[in-house]
């Protein structure tokens, strides 16, 4: 007999990831289902990182609600889970007498949200940053917006879900899901078929096409890529604030800010794409640059390390939809979450678990921990920590990547966690190792021998990311 969980979530994007978190205070069986082979390897991995602040969504919308108090939840978040977070703030700016309206407009938004926010002048505006494009008229302030690790999030939601007793499945895309009144049934692209109780749709840029087989939906998923450039992190001092341009009917713009790897992203842009292309294309990052430089003129490209790109999911009905299907009871179809989703994720995943807790009727699990174990963190550490740490384990006092300054003893505790990293691209998304200056030139090959190692596999065996992607296929010295 197979075994009946209470609840499949079907996608490990942070949403998903999310929801399986807070699911995961509930007795019960669960178990998500990803296609790829991580966690958070779509638009959670590939966005601006900032967990804004809600003074920009329609009031009394989806986005406008969630954001608001996934804002809130987020600093207790961060700390539980301990994903590197900084409260930065936001500066939205006018650039013209058209725009100062905007800004008005937008502080009354502030208001109805319950968002705080302050008016800016000019003057007291490029005191605060003093790299801001003179011509610059005002700026909305907003204190409680910040920046995240996007990849430390999404993992480590999935991390405290299973400890806390989820199941997660990796390379398990999701073909097919029936509903004969009673039981779901989750059929993969394998073949391999799971029977729950109820469905969680939280597939990304495919949960319309997901939802789209139980249900007559009146949405659909509304790809649109943005490309950003990464500068290395050369003057922590050069922009504080993340810099919004006032945001229009297509997006809220290109920004440009730091990021909690103390790194500077500048992005995006905004444009019609496929689901799955996520290439970058030269004259588009030429028109970022000529966009950006209204914000900050001088914007030293030099540094640039690299250059990416991410498909967002958005709306066709200009919301988040998070439902319940009436045709389908017990499925609950989470889609079209674009931005501010990352900033909403904790509020979502906790709204969403409620509900299947209420549908289900589940019971508080008492041994629930809102907590993962803390991460050793190199950079962090004084110098009595340091040498205490080495003396334990030695490992600690390897630098693997110098960039970045990981150790070999953090890349064996990241592979060795639930939900530990299997791959070059999942050690990079947590540690760090591959996103310096050289990205990966002389770290990537050590990267390969610690996994293969500790994997107990072959190092021409470890992939890059997905499934046969290995970096290692040929024996050169061997001439094969």
């Amino acid at each position: 007999m197979e075994k009946l969980y209470d609840s499949i979530i079907i996608g490990g994007g942070v949403i998903g990831c999310a929801v399986a978190r807070y699911l995961s205070r509930y007795n019960g069986s669960f178990l998500v289902l990803e296609k790829h082979n991580d966690v958070g390897d779509e638009t959670s991995s590939a966005n601006s990182a900032i967990v804004h602040s809600g003074y920009d969504p329609k009031p009394g919308t989806k986005k406008a609600i969630f954001n608001v108090k996934g804002n809130k939840m987020m600093p207790q978040v961060a700390e539980e889970l301990d994903v590197p977070f900084i409260k930065n703030g936001s500066l939205t700016v006018s650039f013209s007498d058209e725009e100062d309206e905007t800004l008005k407009e937008l502080m009354e938004r502030a208001k109805e949200n319950g968002v705080r926010a302050e008016l800016i002048e000019h003057d007291e505006l490029l005191k605060m940053e003093p790299n801001l494009n003179p011509e610059a008229h005002k700026a909305i302030l907003c204190p409680d917006a910040g920046v995240i690790s996007p990849f430390n999030l999404c993992v480590n939601f999935m991390e405290n879900a299973m400890d806390n007793g989820v199941e997660l499945r990796l390379n398990s895309k999701v073909e097919k899901v029936e509903h004969d009144g009673d039981i779901f049934r989750v059929t993969l692209e394998s073949g391999e078929a799971f029977e729950a109780k109820t469905v969680v749709n939280a597939a990304g840029l495919y949960s319309d096409e997901i939802a789209a087989q139980l249900d007559d939906i009146n949405y659909h998923v509304v790809p649109r890529k943005g490309e950003y450039y990464v500068l290395d992190h050369f003057n922590e001092n050069w922009v504080k604030h993340t810099l919004f341009m006032c945001p229009t009917k297509v997006g809220k713009g290109v920004l440009v800010s730091p990021t909690s790897s103390l790194d500077y992203i500048v992005g995006p842009t905004n444009e019609e794409a496929s689901k799955t292309d996520t290439s970058t294309e030269a004259s588009v990052l030429a028109e970022l640059k000529a966009t950006a430089a209204k914000l900050v003129p001088q914007i030293p490209y030099f540094e640039n390390i690299r250059q990416f790109s991410g498909v967002r999911a958005n709306s066709s009905v200009g919301d988040f939809v998070i439902e319940e299907s009436k045709k389908n009871p017990g499925m609950f179809n989470l889609a079209c979450i674009m931005s501010p989703g990352l900033a909403s994720s904790p509020a979502i995943g906790e709204y969403v678990a409620d509900l299947v807790k209420d549908k289900l009727h589940l019971e508080v699990n008492p041994n629930f921990n809102p907590r993962i174990r803390k991460h050793i963190r190199f950079t962090k550490l004084d110098r009595d920590e340091y040498n205490k740490i080495v003396k334990e384990n030695p490992k600690y006092g390897k630098v693997i990547c110098r960039c970045e300054t990981v150790t070999e003893g953090e890349i064996v505790d990241a592979i060795h966690r639930n939900c530990g990293a299997r791959t070059v691209k999942g050690v990079k998304k947590r540690l760090r190792p591959g996103f310096g200056k050289c990205q990966g030139t002389f770290c990537q090959n050590d990267v390969i021998k610690i996994l293969a190692r500790e994997l107990n596999v072959s190092p021409d065996e470890i992939n890059y990311s997905d499934l046969n992607t290995q970096i290692m296929k040929y024996d050169v010295k061997g001439g094969n």
